[in-house]
């Protein structure tokens, strides 16, 4: 049975949920991301893409490039409500979804054939239910593999639609670059490049020899497979979150000891609120530190019980930062924490009275839910620095 997946992937997400809730950014460059010296961008609309901003690409540059765009920091709480919509409304189209990230998933449409008119009309039907029902544009690629079904929902954004027939897979793979195989980063891509190797119809031709002996075995074989279009991977509809965490990096390094705990007792909020949010709890938690000198640590603790209070991952957090020794002269760039090792189920508290503490996050849970994650925090957060310590 030839397969048939689909991957779908929305459109300049946190930017355009931005745009659809304010009136006054529609048409308008919106930048999301770290607004200060030091932040990353983490979704340019497509107006501003237009002036070279892009994901991942330094703040600073971003504000040069496009000065006159709307900058927003990002609102995660909402976004993730809207992913919430997203999915359940492709889980109505298929049975069998992986979802990759926030803003985009694989489908399985294997076995479907009869539910559809064809694979294209009913990645329409996907798209059309989606803006509908949630005001946003996605694109989406169609393919008999992951590999093509990704590439497919790049080629026409924003709003694309791309069918990948299995006898159109070569010819639509020779031209492009070799960089659009997942896997290739720069140091492969100039490797390949090395060999006289620049776009995939070269590569698929090229000696397997000759590229295992650059690349090693494994990498030359799988490379050969994708440039063919060759890909066996399964859609995993069970794939499970790894770990969830925080990091924040200051405009200004942070020198004090007091300053740094507080900024790790904010943080360990927001890991706490997600983990309860998503019904799981954390055997372990992990510091990250990193220097003026950019060097950068991490610490962990495990726990013999799962946890997912706030104070409990604070607590771990607070004792590794304490047992670290600080480079002389050097202030804190970045700290974060992340809990790892998850499960489903209650709460186990390190704590006495977790009864008490069981109600006490229910209702401070409720009230984030309802109003959002800052309605509430701890008083040692809102102090001005001159009374904290």
């Amino acid at each position: 049975m030839e397969r048939i997946i689909l991957h779908i992937d929305m459109d300049a997400f946190f930017a355009s949920v931005e745009q659809r809730d304010h009136e006054e950014y529609r048409g308008k460059p919106v930048i999301v991301g770290g607004l200060g010296p030091r932040g990353v961008v983490s979704t340019a609309s497509y107006e501003a893409r237009k002036f070279g901003v892009h994901s991942a690409q330094a703040m600073a540059i971003a504000r040069r490039r496009c000065p006159g765009a709307v900058f927003l920091h990002p609102d995660h709480a909402r976004y993730s409500a809207v992913s919430r919509q997203i999915f359940s409304i492709l889980s109505r189209f298929s049975p069998v979804i992986e979802k990759l990230s926030i803003d985009e998933g694989f489908l399985d449409l294997t076995g479907m054939e009869r539910l559809m008119d064809s694979p294209r009309a009913y990645g329409e039907a996907i798209k059309r239910a989606v803006r509908e029902e949630t005001g946003l544009t996605a694109s989406v690629g169609v393919a008999p593999n992951k590999f093509l079904a990704k590439l497919a929902s790049d080629m026409e954004k924003p709003d694309g639609l791309v069918v990948i027939r299995p006898e159109d897979a070569e010819r639509v793979l020779a031209p492009l670059p070799v960089s659009r195989i997942f896997g290739v980063g720069k140091k492969t891509e100039e490797r390949l490049a090395s060999l006289g190797l620049k776009t995939i119809g070269q590569l698929a031709v090229a000696d397997r020899q000759k590229l295992a002996r650059a690349l090693g075995d494994r990498m030359a074989a799988q490379l050969l497979s994708l440039a063919h279009g060759l890909d066996d991977r399964s859609v995993e509809p069970t794939r499970a979150v790894q770990s969830i965490g925080r990091e924040e990096t200051f405009n200004e390094d942070i020198r004090s000891r007091e300053e740094a705990e507080r900024v790790l007792l904010s943080l360990s909020e927001e890991v706490g609120w997600r983990l309860r949010r998503e019904g799981l709890a954390a055997r372990t938690v992990t510091l990250k530190l990193r220097f003026a000198s950019f060097d950068t640590y991490t610490r962990q603790q495990t726990f013999p019980e799962p946890v997912s209070y706030d104070e409990d991952i604070f607590a771990a957090a607070q004792s590794l930062f304490r047992a670290f020794p600080l480079p002389p002269g050097q202030g804190i760039r970045l700290l974060g924490v992340t809990a790892g090792n998850l499960s489903a189920g209650g709460e186990i508290s390190l704590f006495d009275d977790h009864e008490k503490k069981d109600r006490l996050y229910d209702a401070i849970d409720k009230l984030k839910g309802k109003f959002g994650e800052n309605v509430l925090t701890r008083a040692a957060l809102t102090k001005p620095k001159e009374e904290q310590g």
